[in-house]
């Protein structure tokens, strides 16, 4: 393990020290404003909720976003106590992101001026997408109009393009109560929606080509629930359904594809929905990246991506975790990971440097 790894290293763990389930950030957004505050005690920092946005970029270079979230999802029973074992950093959060946070938190220490980042860390990205802590950035006019956000999430270190829409939707099915001992005096719910159920569970993911990049739309049940007591036949069933769609579907076709998949007579109610990201293989800083990240994928998750390019803003995927890793119960991450992220930054960000303007030193 080389020195720089070993840092970041100790660094990754640290941050997992500090639980931050999604709601809970306050006391690792304390700690980062902290830090940004004593170490650049001019730079503009900017804090929103538990929410930061930390700059001191240049205007003599592209403007580039290393973007993490400071949220975890929640502690499963088998989590243990942040810790090292060999290569592994084992630890809530560690791949999703705060290995990526490391890496940007060092880099930030660790770049010239004129290359420095511009740091947007913030709250609440694994709950609902109208509950993000990005939002409330963009509304206040904190983030400005970069050339390109990195969201550092777990990629193990390839570039992944664009993300995949999400949309949730219970889908009710109705009955009428009856004694599960003479049911033909009821309706079933539970039965009434086998239909929909084998289709489903017969239903291949469909492939959609972006810029040479294959997507996959999926549909899964993530959860059901109905029924009142063993003895009674049930007279509803809910479904949540989640329906993932491509880059360059909107969300309104997202739900018309929902629809005709339920089929008629059965309720739907859409509950979050989240738009798609746009694959950005034209943008400069990108194609730098790429160069150097050597792999490229499709983003087949939902990430912020999405919500930049709501904005205007182009980005991508890359980070230092193991996608594989996210929300895993023992979740783990990579040291030597972090060196090679912490690397490929690095030149990304000391080769996108313009001359300075003449007058100017």
């Amino acid at each position: 393990m080389d020195e720089l790894s070993e840092k970041l290293a100790e660094r990754t763990l640290q941050l997992c020290r500090v639980r931050s389930p999604t709601g809970d950030e306050a006391a690792l957004c304390d700690q980062l404003e902290g830090w940004a505050r004593e170490r650049w005690p001019g730079a503009a920092t900017r804090r929103i909720g538990n929410s930061l946005v930390i700059g001191r970029n240049s205007v003599d270079r592209p403007t580039v976003a290393l973007v993490a979230h400071l949220d975890t999802v929640p502690f499963f029973a088998g989590d243990g106590e942040p810790r090292r074992e060999g290569s592994r950093l084992i630890g809530k959060g560690a791949s999703d992101m705060k290995g990526g946070l490391a890496v940007a938190l060092a880099l930030a220490e660790t770049l010239p001026t004129t290359a420095s980042p511009l740091l947007v860390l913030y709250e609440r990205e694994e709950g609902p997408y109208t509950e993000n802590g990005l939002e409330p950035l963009f509304a206040a006019g904190v983030i400005p109009q970069v050339d390109l956000a990195i969201c550092l999430e777990p990629t193990a270190n390839a570039l992944q393009l664009g993300c995949v829409g999400s949309l949730h939707a219970t889908i009710r099915f109705r009955g009428q109560a009856a004694h599960s001992a003479r049911p033909w005096e009821g309706r079933n719910a539970v039965h009434a929606a086998g239909t929909l159920l084998s289709r489903l569970a017969a239903l291949a993911p469909r492939e959609v080509e972006r810029d040479g990049l294959l997507f996959r739309e999926v549909t899964s049940v993530t959860r059901a629930s109905g029924g009142q007591a063993r003895n009674v036949v049930p007279d509803l069933f809910e479904l949540n359904l989640n329906h993932r769609f491509a880059p360059g579907k909107s969300i309104t076709e997202a739900q018309q594809d929902v629809r005709q998949l339920v089929g008629e007579g059965v309720e739907i109610e859409f509950t979050d929905l989240s738009p798609s990201g746009p694959v950005c293989l034209g943008n400069a800083v990108v194609q730098r990246l790429r160069s150097l990240a050597g792999r490229v994928e499709p983003k087949q998750a939902w990430t912020d991506v999405a919500r930049f390019a709501t904005h205007g803003i182009d980005a991508v995927n890359f980070g230092p975790g193991d996608p594989a890793q996210a929300h895993q119960v023992g979740e783990w991450a990579d040291v030597l990971a972090l060196g090679v992220a912490y690397d490929i930054l690095w030149k990304l960000f000391t080769d996108s440097v313009k001359p300075a303007p003449a007058g100017r030193g």
